[in-house]
């Protein structure tokens, strides 16, 4: 069997006619064999003469090429199970090479089946993640393409991560969403969510990955997904929420103009879901627990803010003002309100979008004060200085101080932490 496959390759290798395809069928057949064969080592033997043809660059597109069958077999091998350690992960490192050997073989052939199509992705996506948790120190990963060693192919993490990094690389505008969907299945399905280091390694891997100019699509993807995910656990959520900040970090230097309005709408529309739920639930881990996820999605929002240019910040600051709830008497008096059912909460919306308020004007920076903030918003930003309440009224003052202080002086006017009755 060597010996023939090895007659195989050299006739293939040495193959540079038209006539390539009418010989390919006959050798793909042949590999197909060796991958269904029940041995590691003629499975092994068979991927590797399939890498080898995936390197040959072909000047005529083939008609009758199917590769479904090889993404199936090499995904099945990346998942394989055998008892020996060492042929495990032998078997799984060839599973890998051979994925990669397909896309690099029908990423660029118009008339073949195409990769991106779901059916694919989700064989293929999967069974690179699978071998990347096989990491221990998933954490620890450097967000910069590998150099391929030998040292590094030893182990079927390595290769995985190389393999995805060039997966994603090779996607185009198109296919960004294809790609990225099976991630979010795949965290999904092994709750990866919570504790979250595997979710951020896998989005910091593609961030890095993919073309700067697609990095609004995977952040888009992420928003839509924390929508999905609205009636699911808090800790969940919040692991979405620390993965999208960190995605949306990475994409701030690339192209997020058209997503930066409807990632802070999607944030606050989270934010007051979770008052509600926090509200409702009378258990008091379920609200410590909501307490945490505002608290996430609020740093979520800072962080992003300070990544934007000024216009952008300003326009950010006066559509979360909007979103403020501010009652008619605290116009004119200071009156106290009747208590009603819907106080509590309004009051905690009124909280949790100052602080997110607070959060974008620390890291707003403006030569000119009255071109960023238009009298509309400081008029609408001062009307909740007059409400009864003393904790509203001070984050009012905060933001206040923080639009006017241009030299980090604003410290000097807290000598007092406020205590525990802010009153």
């Amino acid at each position: 069997v060597r010996i023939a496959m090895e007659a195989l390759d050299q006739l293939l290798m040495a193959c540079h006619c038209q006539s390539i395809n009418l010989f390919v069928e006959s050798f793909l057949t042949m590999v197909a064999k060796l991958l269904e064969s029940a041995k590691p080592d003629l499975q092994i033997l068979g991927t590797n003469s399939f890498v080898k043809f995936a390197n040959i660059e072909e000047d005529t597109p083939s008609y009758h090429r199917s590769y479904d069958f090889f993404v199936s077999r090499f995904s099945e091998m990346c998942h394989s199970s055998h008892g020996d350690p060492d042929v495990r992960a032998r078997i799984r490192m060839a599973g890998i090479k051979g994925l990669q050997g397909v896309v690099r073989k029908t990423v660029n052939d118009e008339l073949q089946a195409n990769i991106w199509d779901p059916q694919h992705m989700d064989k293929i996506v999967p069974s690179l993640l699978f071998n990347l948790q096989q990491a221990e120190n998933a954490e620890s990963r450097s967000p910069s393409p590998l150099q391929a060693s030998e040292k590094e192919q030893e182990n079927p993490w390595e290769l995985a991560e190389r393999c995805l990094r060039e997966l994603l690389g090779r996607a185009a505008f198109g296919n960004i969403k294809n790609a990225i969907k099976p991630v979010l299945v795949h965290l999904d399905n092994h709750s990866l969510w919570e504790p979250q280091l595997f979710a951020r390694a896998c989005f910091r891997i593609i961030m890095f990955s993919i073309q700067p100019q697609h990095s609004h699509l995977v952040i888009q993807q992420l928003l839509g997904h924390l929508d999905a995910n609205s009636r699911s656990a808090a800790p969940i959520r919040a692991g979405i929420v620390h993965v999208l900040s960190e995605a949306a970090g990475i994409a701030a230097s690339g192209s997020v103009g058209p997503t930066v309005l409807e990632l802070f709408n999607t944030l606050l529309r989270q934010l007051r879901l979770s008052i509600d739920l926090a509200l409702g639930e009378a258990g008091a881990a379920r609200q410590r627990q909501e307490g945490a996820f505002q608290e996430a999605v609020i740093r979520t929002i800072g962080s992003f803010s300070g990544t934007l240019p000024p216009y952008q910040q300003s326009e950010v600051m006066v559509f979360i003002m909007n979103k403020v709830p501010i009652p008619e008497n605290s116009r004119n008096s200071l009156e106290p309100a009747a208590a009603s059912d819907g106080d509590s909460r309004s009051r905690l919306t009124q909280i949790m979008l100052l602080k997110s308020l607070l959060q974008v004007s620390e890291g707003f920076q403006c030569s000119n004060l009255l071109t960023a903030l238009p009298g509309a918003f400081l008029e609408r930003l001062l009307a909740p200085a007059l409400l009864e309440d003393p904790e509203i009224r001070i984050f009012v003052l905060e933001i206040l101080s923080s639009f006017i202080d241009r030299h980090g002086n604003r410290h000097k006017l807290c000598p007092v932490r406020w205590g525990r009755e802010i009153s």
